[in-house]
């Protein structure tokens, strides 16, 4: 499990880095919502790859970071070993967002672009990392990323503390935000003071639902996966991750979006809210609006904004 002083010293760790980003309320919906989207990078992954880097010895950074991802992951990366002097490559399916892409980049980082999806650019980046020596940063399997991730939840308790009672709709993909603040919310009362009864609900889509069905059904084997608006989400969850059984512990339940949902999610955003969010930030609005999560109050935690401007303009140019 991970102890809320982990968290705690998290908070404490990245406080002189990270934003404070804002929670609204839309009392038509009775849905606070956490807008991650206005993160530096455009994401809440900062949080957890700056927390494990800053947290790591020097002679770990030294060897050189390596990671895979979507490209919010990299990004935070590529931005933590900047800040460190560290040298960064992050592993990217080919098919990665070119923004996302580009943004690694610029920030510093080598991207190694991989044929295939997700999956198997992770795959690579574990490969290189054992055979080089390179310290591995994954994007949801380590301790230090859940931990970092978890400050979100620290951070709403702090800006809302009625929030303790509410739902929670998380998106999730490798499970590390969901893990974070699952343990910032459920943590062992005997151990910390902080809340017990949230009820908190993991997101997915239904083009990758790897995470949705370990969670009903204990295994990802012959899970489909298609194109997904949610890049960020997308991909099977690395074998014996730390993430299962901290969702498993922590999780109420888990849902699932369609791509149309997730569509009109990111219109909605725009047209009421004037926030531009992507696919894997528009789940738990997605799944707060068709009413697939019910219970109300509610916190929608919008991941992150770093969408294609293209594909955005078409999306909400739609009727």
């Amino acid at each position: 499990m991970i102890p809320v002083t982990w968290l705690e010293e998290a908070q404490s760790r990245i406080a002189a880095t990270i934003r404070v980003t804002p929670l609204t309320y839309d009392p038509e919906h009775e849905l606070y919502i956490k807008w991650e989207n206005q993160q530096i990078t455009g994401s809440f992954k900062l949080r957890g790859a700056l927390n494990k880097i800053l947290a790591l010895q020097p002679w770990e950074r030294e060897r050189g970071i390596v990671a895979a991802s979507a490209g919010n992951h990299g990004q935070g990366v590529a931005l933590a070993a900047r800040m460190t002097g560290a040298q960064a490559i992050v592993y990217a399916s080919e098919h990665a967002v070119p923004a996302k892409i580009q943004a690694m980049r610029d920030l510093g980082a080598e991207v190694r672009l991989i044929p295939g999806g997700y999956g198997d650019a992770e795959k690579a980046g574990i490969e290189f990392a054992a055979s080089s020596g390179a310290t591995w940063v994954s994007p949801y399997n380590d301790g230090q990323i859940i931990a970092g991730q978890g400050t979100l939840a620290l951070e709403v308790l702090n800006q809302l503390p009625a929030a303790k009672g509410f739902a929670w709709l998380v998106p999730a993909g490798g499970g590390g935000l969901l893990a974070g603040i699952g343990a910032a919310l459920k943590a062992d009362p005997g151990a910390s003071d902080l809340p017990t009864a949230a009820y908190l609900v993991g997101v997915q889509s239904t083009a990758s639902p790897f995470f949705y069905h370990i969670y009903h059904s204990g295994t990802q084997d012959g899970v489909l996966e298609l194109p997904s608006l949610a890049d960020g989400l997308s991909g099977p969850v690395e074998t014996g991750s730390l993430t299962i059984p901290l969702i498993r512990k922590y999780c109420d339940d888990f849902v699932l979006v369609t791509e149309d949902e997730i569509r009109s999610a990111i219109r909605y955003a725009w047209q009421r809210y004037a926030e531009r969010i992507e696919g894997s930030g528009a789940v738990p609005l997605a799944a707060a609006l068709t009413g697939k999560v019910a219970a109300r109050p509610a916190i929608a935690i919008i991941s992150g904004g770093n969408i294609q401007a293209e594909l955005h303009q078409q999306i909400v140019s739609e009727m």
